[in-house]
């Protein structure tokens, strides 16, 4: 690999813990190998004389590469024709989308997702039918995207083992169901039913054949406390810190979940996962919404890292996730843009702009409110440490991985911007994907003023498009009639459990911003 130079106006090499960002003017980074040798001043490192090229330049601002915390498809679920719905109802719903090459899907997501500057994404891969080999070979086309892109990938297939399409057991769901619903229910449920032995191999499989490798790493994803039994937490738990992975877990995506943790274990979420030893700085809990100052305190405490899907909870109607509390008790924070952000794509800076926006609460105090460099941090640093990267990423500094974003910085201040705004200030409200000059990824640039080095975006989406085209299948008619059928179905066992909720109101807030 060619030994560069990376050179620009403002290295920005991370943010501290207290949300510092440190930045070096008239920087430059060396790297051999994907590896970053040094990062000090352009001159200084330039008379060394060690690098074959200099990319970037006086005009460029460079930071870490970003990490898209929580991620799980390519298409996104309205182009599969699912309307933004409550959570509960919308998961039903989207059982009628087409099935979609996985290779292809992927690619569509991750073009997205490298243009606005994320080197590394958490895929929390859904579902996939049964065989076990034929699981296997699905997370292996959505991990071949990420690679033969040219990305970074921190992949899981997600466990469940009970209560698969809403928040009762599938038996007594499927009794709800009229004949002509019921059947082709049961029929999708035996094509979706691993039990946790079947599940953990898949893992086991994809651990073994990935170990390793730069570019790609396997976790494990017990997907939510309803999906999950006790015993199927505790075995994942288990496997996790027997192979040395993290793990991310949906928890208090919504007040229904806080309510049916409630009633299955008589404490919140996160205090029954604390006993059953789940918390700790290897585990990340996705979305968190309907936490409770406690349970932020508990999560604090254990080192338990969180990950903010802002635009998925907004669309969703899951409530506004209480980042300040999380901010006031240092959470480690990761940033994700879930099945897709606010515009319907992955755009991460448009992320990083609704996160830091959203959370604005009135008042005069700034500590009281995410600053951009806190938000940059979630993007990088945070995300990093909620993937099995980790140290390897987020940071530009000697030892780590070159994964960078590389800025023009005129067009970022074009036709003009006072010297009183910071830069990384500027990047952070006003940074498009478009002022993106290079995407680097391990020292190799996979991305050149919005070009796809590696693979041809145009060639990929027609054919994409052209598999699309094709007739439904017959499983796919029957997804299709499942995923229009089920919603009224779904929509009368939570109106049951709103019935039958005693004590104090439902939809009550959480954590006091």
């Amino acid at each position: 690999m060619v030994t560069s130079l990376v050179h620009g106006r403002a290295i920005i090499r991370g943010v501290d813990a207290e949300g510092r960002p440190d930045i070096l003017e008239n920087g430059a980074i060396l790297q051999r190998d994907g590896v970053i040798l040094a990062v000090d001043d352009f001159e200084k490192l330039r008379r060394r004389g060690e690098h074959e090229v200099v990319v970037g330049s006086g005009r460029h601002v460079v930071c870490p590469g970003f990490v898209n915390g929580h991620h799980h498809v390519g298409l996104t679920p309205l182009q599969l024709g699912s309307p933004d719905l409550p959570l509960e109802l919308w998961i039903v719903r989207r059982l009628a989308g087409r099935a979609v090459p996985p290779y292809l899907d992927t690619l569509y997501s991750a073009f997205e997702l490298l243009a606005s500057g994320v080197t590394t994404v958490q895929h929390l891969h859904g579902r996939a039918p049964l065989p076990v080999t034929n699981i296997v070979h699905h997370a292996n086309e959505v991990i071949r995207a990420y690679t033969d892109l040219g990305m970074r990938v921190s992949y899981s297939y997600g466990l469940r083992d009970q209560n698969r399409i809403v928040y009762e057991a599938d038996d007594e769901f499927v009794r709800r169901l009229p004949p002509d619903l019921a059947g082709p229910t049961r029929e999708f449920l035996a094509e979706q039913t691993l039990d946790i032995d079947a599940t953990l191999s898949v893992f086991k499989t994809l651990f073994a054949q990935h170990h390793g490798k730069a570019n790609v790493a396997i976790q494990l994803a017990p997907v939510n406390l309803h999906w999950c039994s006790d015993e199927a937490i505790q075995r994942t738990v288990e496997a996790a810190r027997t192979h040395g992975v993290p793990m991310h877990m949906h928890v208090l995506e919504t007040a229904l979940q806080r309510e049916y943790a409630r009633r299955r274990t008589g404490v919140s979420a996160v205090e029954h996962l604390r006993r059953l030893g789940a918390l700790g700085p290897d585990m990340t809990i996705g979305h968190g919404v309907w936490a409770t100052e406690s349970d932020i305190e508990l999560l604090a405490a254990t080192q338990t890292c969180l990950c903010h899907n802002c635009s998925s909870n907004l669309r969703l109607r899951s409530g506004i996730a209480p980042i300040n509390a999380y901010r006031r008790h240092k959470v480690v924070t990761a940033l994700g843009i879930d099945e897709a952000g606010l515009n319907d794509d992955r755009d991460m800076l448009v992320e990083m702009r609704l996160a830091l926006r959203l959370h604005r609460v009135p008042g005069l105090e700034e500590a009281d409110v995410p600053t951009p460099a806190e938000i940059l941090q979630m993007a990088t640093s945070g995300g990093a440490a909620t993937t099995a990267f980790k140290a390897r990423i987020g940071q530009l500094e000697e030892g780590r991985a070159a994964d960078l974003v590389i800025f023009d910085w005129d067009q970022v201040s074009f036709p003009y911007l006072s010297d009183d705004v910071g830069v990384v200030d500027a990047l952070v409200q006003r940074a498009k994907s478009e002022n993106i000059a290079y995407v680097m990824v391990g020292g190799e640039i996979v991305v050149d003023h919005g070009q796809f080095r590696r693979v041809d975006r145009a060639a990929a989406l027609q054919e994409l498009s052209k598999t699309l085209s094709r007739p439904e299948t017959a499983i796919e008619q029957r997804n299709r009639k499942l995923g229009l059928g089920l919603v009224k179905y779904a929509r009368d066992v939570y109106a049951d459990y709103l019935s039958a909720k005693r004590g104090t109101p439902f939809y009550r807030q959480n954590a006091s911003e």
